[in-house]
């Protein structure tokens, strides 16, 4: 038996299908689905097929939460998925879930290649952002001038919520493209609009049916639910200089966002100091920080920014500071940070493991290094920054026993005096880097408590 027949008997065969139906399905993938037991997919998905003599059954809801039973109550089960199902599909769940050899994926054309090819971009050079399963603001994070973003829409409400929210940053000029139905035979191709004149909900009629572009002018009250947008950013007048979100998110995903980007009520790691400290934390795909005394948020949210596979858990005291980065995580594109409201060290015991740790302050709390320490994955690493003599012979004494580098910085910023200018020097912040070696063990002696 071929590991293919063996994928039908004993696993899971997902057959990606395009807008065009059975019409746009190789011969592999109909053979697939003729021999299927049973075949599953959205109501939209099975009226694309001929009558086959196979049992099809729609989607369970919620499809994560009921997906494993459904793996184990149909074995040879045929799942029907859009386009490329490893693209941010089920695909791609499933290949988390089942070893290779229980898994068959027999693609189709994705959305993303054909807006491309319909919009002369090049896919290596386009950003993808998934829209279906996180809200319309994780767009924002891949603003920059010069970018072409391809996004993935939950369905035909999506476009305007990204333009307003385009309109609403200083980025109302972006052009806008609304591709419907693509490969199917009522594809159309909407656009370009202004972000601020799609964001207006400006009513017209659609474009006419077909592959050719509808007019720019006419923006639609609303778009078919089966979509993908295509967004060419541009800062509103054509400069970075406008308000503050529009020059922060120009900056794209490198670390170092402008500390008015974000509200802050003056609990903030500052620029300068972030990326020290972003620099050495070293976000990787997959990875997961735990941001420490997070304040407005910024450490987590630049990690996000920085590496969109990564993951991070804000931990904040204070309910309004916590709330704070919240808000700051989904105004700068990153609104899958999550808050974790508590005093640590006690909420971090219910926590994931990280494989990076940010302590901004607090570091003389009783018992905080040590539960940040004894958490750390092998090879993990650890930032702290101490402001006072007391929390500095903390990390010194750490960095006695545990290794890593201390580093002191001292940055002053230009400021007025009188009618003169002058230096203002800011606190200087030490700060301890350190990579955990896989052995265990406490922290130093005579330093686990308060100073």
């Amino acid at each position: 038996m071929s590991e293919a027949s063996a994928a039908v008997t004993t696993g899971v065969t997902v057959v990606g299908i395009g807008a065009d139906g059975w019409d746009g399905l190789g011969e592999a993938a109909r053979a697939a689905l003729r021999r299927a037991p049973v075949i599953v997919g959205s109501a939209r998905q099975l009226a694309l097929l001929p009558e086959l003599g196979v049992r099809c059954a729609p989607l369970p809801s919620p499809l994560l939460e009921n997906l494993d039973g459904l793996v184990a109550d149909h074995p040879g089960l045929c799942l029907l998925a859009s386009g490329d199902p490893m693209l941010h599909g089920i695909g791609a769940t499933l290949a988390r879930r089942l070893p290779p050899e229980r898994l068959r994926v027999i693609p189709a054309v994705s959305s993303v290649a054909l807006a491309c090819a319909r919009l002369g971009w090049p896919e290596q050079e386009t950003e993808v952002i998934s829209l279906v399963s996180q809200p319309p603001e994780a767009a924002l994070a891949g603003l920059a001038p010069g970018a072409r973003l391809i996004l993935l829409c939950r369905d035909g409400a999506t476009p305007g919520a990204v333009a307003g929210l385009l309109a609403g940053a200083g980025w109302g000029d972006s052009e806008l493209t609304v591709l419907e139905r693509l490969g199917g035979p009522d594809e159309q191709v909407l656009g370009p609009f202004p972000a601020s004149d799609l964001a207006a909900g400006t009513e017209a009629a659609p474009g006419a049916a077909g592959t050719g572009a509808a007019s720019a002018g006419a923006v639609p009250a609303r778009f078919a639910d089966l979509c993908v947008l295509a967004v060419r950013p541009v800062l509103a007048g054509g400069q970075a200089g406008g308000e503050a979100g529009g020059r922060a998110l120009a900056a794209g995903r490198l670390p170092g966002l402008p500390d008015d980007a974000f509200e802050t009520d003056g609990q903030i790691t500052r620029r300068e100091l972030r990326v020290l400290a972003l620099t050495a934390l070293r976000p990787g795909p997959g990875e997961l920080l735990w941001d420490v005394g997070a304040g407005s948020g910024s450490i987590g949210i630049e990690w996000l920014r920085a590496q969109p596979l990564a993951r991070a858990i804000a931990v904040e005291a204070r309910a309004d500071r916590a709330e704070r980065a919240g808000r700051n995580a989904a105004a700068l594109g990153v609104p899958g940070l999550r808050v974790a409201c508590g005093r640590a060290p006690g909420v971090l015991a219910g926590l994931p493991a990280p494989d990076a740790v940010f302590v901004g302050g607090g570091v003389t709390t009783a018992g905080l290094l040590e539960a940040c320490w004894e958490r750390l994955a092998p090879g993990g690493r650890l930032v702290a920054h101490a402001v006072t003599v007391e929390s500095e012979a903390v990390l010194h004494a750490w960095q006695r026993s545990r290794g890593g580098q201390l580093t002191r910085s001292a940055i002053s910023y230009l400021e007025p005096l009188g009618s003169f200018t002058t230096w203002r020097p800011a606190l200087p912040v030490t700060q301890w880097t350190v990579t955990r070696d896989g052995q265990p063990g406490q922290g130093p002696r005579g330093q686990d408590g308060p100073e």
